[in-house]
């Protein structure tokens, strides 16, 4: 014998489906300062737009944001903008993948990969999708480069996902100490928790979509795919640096978000004590 599902229920389900479809594409742009002890005083007001996560490849709407938050930052033409990974999710997604980057060819743009762009993902819809080259943006696999942005000397370090999931990054070696900011990309935020003291002055992260889904609480939202990791979203002070975790811009396994809005953050760099 059927259990009849009451009327209410059956609401509320689907209007929580169309609220998580919603979601998916409604994409938060924000500018935030973010604090670094020792910032040299040229480096004060540096701006650096950090993206994450596109997944493109997928039917969702969260392509959607991912084409609002490229144009964004296209538009406010940053000092850096850097991606930390998981830009494919299908092999599909990558031709609109290089129309995106055609337009942040003036943004200084430096990505890494995620675990996604290479299936290791427990997401059955994935498939191994990874691309060697970026350009005009920077691919960097466990590898460093240097800019010379206001007369100061800037390193950006990517870790390679592969090399991480195994346990053989060890981007810290690739620090120069020699460099005024020194600024490691990794798909993975836990990274933070793995770097000696003082080898980074700021960290971006992704992965973890802010939750995705969330389940709200008095005081505070539960990542339900993410209960227990430490750093889901936004800036954390660890190790001498600042970590900031992007929330991401795509979906994955399913099309929604709920309480995990997609985001692209521009970070405005100041001096802390």
């Amino acid at each position: 014998m059927r259990t009849a599902i009451p009327i209410g229920a059956g609401a509320a389900a689907a209007g929580a489906l169309a609220w998580g479809h919603f979601e998916a594409g409604w994409v938060r742009l924000e500018t935030l300062d973010c604090p670094l002890p020792r910032l040299p005083r040229e480096l004060a007001g540096l701006r650096v737009a950090h993206l994450s996560d596109f997944h493109l490849g997928m039917p969702s709407r969260g392509t959607r944001a991912v084409e609002r938050a490229v144009d964004w930052v296209a538009e406010r033409r940053p000092d850096l903008t850097l991606i930390s990974g998981d830009l494919l999710s299908r092999r599909s997604g990558e031709p609109r993948l290089r129309q995106l980057l055609q337009r942040l060819r003036s943004s200084h743009c430096y990505a890494v990969l995620g675990n996604h762009d290479f299936a290791e993902t427990k997401d059955p819809f994935s498939t191994r999708s990874p691309v060697g080259d970026l350009w005009p943006a920077t691919l960097l696999l466990d590898e460093a480069e240097t800019r010379t942005i206001r007369g100061r000397r800037v390193q950006i370090v990517g870790v390679d996902p592969r090399t991480y999931r195994r346990g053989a990054s060890q981007p810290a070696r690739l620090a120069d100490p020699q460099a005024d900011l020194r600024i490691l990309l990794c798909h993975f935020p836990n990274v933070i928790d793995r770097l000696p003291k003082g080898a980074f002055d700021l960290v971006l992260a992704g992965h973890l979509h802010a939750g995705q889904i969330t389940l709200p609480l008095p005081g505070r939202r539960i990542p339900l795919a993410h209960p227990r990791w430490r750093y889901i979203h936004g800036l954390y002070r660890r190790n001498g640096a600042t970590l900031h975790v992007s929330a991401g811009l795509g979906t994955t396994f399913v099309p929604f978000r709920f309480l995990a809005r997609p985001e692209a953050t521009e970070l405005v760099l100041v001096e802390s004590s």
